[in-house]
């Protein structure tokens, strides 16, 4: 059986399921290639466990429903919810928080919902958040940089660091992640949400080496690649362009106005777009067509308040990043949006 992903009521643009799900995973792989460049072999591996619990779960929740497994794992929905959660977990993380969150995103978010096409929330980020309040510390703990590591760590090592917390040598994951300056290291949202509340302006807080000579080290990169594949997505037609284009552009004007009215504790709009997981939200997450919004109107009113919630949370919120967050608190909100947000039915006036 195959399956056909197409937002109601008149888009015509739509593709079988297995096809755009392997389109979308290849387009992922450019962001995929800088993270492991910057962040080493741990991602790699994270992403092969997530995908293997994945589809585990997958096929296991099926074999007990007694569905149709075959044509349900070769949809390469779970595939793709185990990469997206495999980028989204921090590179030398245990390997038990990978299998968590697959079983827990599977499972739970997916097929307690009736499966594919019928799940309110997107099941990546519904894992993410449960992750990341139940081991804020392991999710938040990313390691710096290959070129900030006191030593390289070879393919094996990263593979044991995630298996058992230490290298064959002995060396624990807390000692790994510490910097050629003795000092653990952050991601850059992490870190800039901590010097400003410690009294540093954001001048200041960007001498730290997290930060490199642009905006953030390895960050940039990674998010560029996830830009050029959701202009892949965009130039194929597997996503519409209005929610990326929506979601950026509103942070631009969020943060905008918040650095003209206080640069000093205000980072730009470079700085938003180019950390955490701006472009992965923005084309592989929001676009997601069976959580988001549906109308075209919808969409915007979708991406914009998710924009929103994204900076006030980055800027006020608990947690560095905010895209999880941001895309769930939208999730819930797709049904009122469309609701309001319906087209006039073809051939007929509105009522004065």
């Amino acid at each position: 059986m195959t399956f056909w992903i197409a937002s109601s009521p008149h888009n015509h643009i739509k593709a079988a399921t297995p096809s755009l799900m392997r389109l979308v995973i290849l387009a992922a792989i450019p962001g995929v290639f800088a993270q492991w460049y910057f962040f080493g072999w741990g991602t790699i591996i994270q992403i092969a466990l997530a995908i293997l619990f994945a589809v585990l779960a997958e096929i296991t929740f099926l074999a007990a429903r007694d569905k149709n497994i075959k044509s349900q794992i070769t949809d390469f929905s779970a595939v793709l919810t185990g990469l997206l959660i495999g980028i989204s977990v921090p590179s030398l993380a245990p390997w038990w928080i990978t299998a968590i969150g697959s079983i827990f995103a599977i499972c739970v978010v997916k097929q307690l919902y009736g499966g594919l096409g019928f799940n309110l929330f997107n099941p990546a980020m519904a894992a993410y958040v449960l992750l990341l309040i139940s081991f804020p510390l392991e999710m938040t703990s990313w390691q710096p940089v290959s070129s900030l590591l006191v030593e390289d760590i070879s393919l094996f090592n990263h593979f044991w660091l995630i298996l058992t917390g230490y290298t064959w040598e002995g060396f624990s994951v807390e000692q790994i992640r510490m910097s050629v300056d003795g000092i653990t290291m952050a991601t850059p949202l992490d870190t800039l949400k901590t010097d400003l509340t410690l009294g540093l302006t954001v001048n200041e807080s960007f001498a730290n080496p997290v930060f490199g000579e642009f905006i953030g080290l390895g960050w940039e990169w990674v998010n560029i690649g996830f830009l050029l594949g959701g202009i892949l997505l965009i130039a194929k037609k597997a996503i519409d362009w209005v929610i990326p284009v929506s979601f950026l552009g509103a942070l631009l004007v969020f943060s905008f106005i918040a650095y003209t009215i206080s640069p000093d504790s205000s980072a730009s709009t470079m700085f938003h777009w180019l950390s955490g997981g701006t472009m992965l939200g923005a084309f592989f997450i929001l676009t997601d067509p069976v959580s988001a919004a549906t109308t075209k109107k919808g969409r915007v009113l979708y991406a914009v308040l998710a924009a929103l919630l994204v900076y006030l949370i980055r800027k006020f919120g608990g947690y560095p990043d905010a895209i999880a967050f941001a895309v769930l608190l939208c999730n819930m909100a797709v049904p009122l949006i469309d609701q309001y947000c319906r087209p006039r039915t073809y051939g007929h006036k509105g009522v004065n």
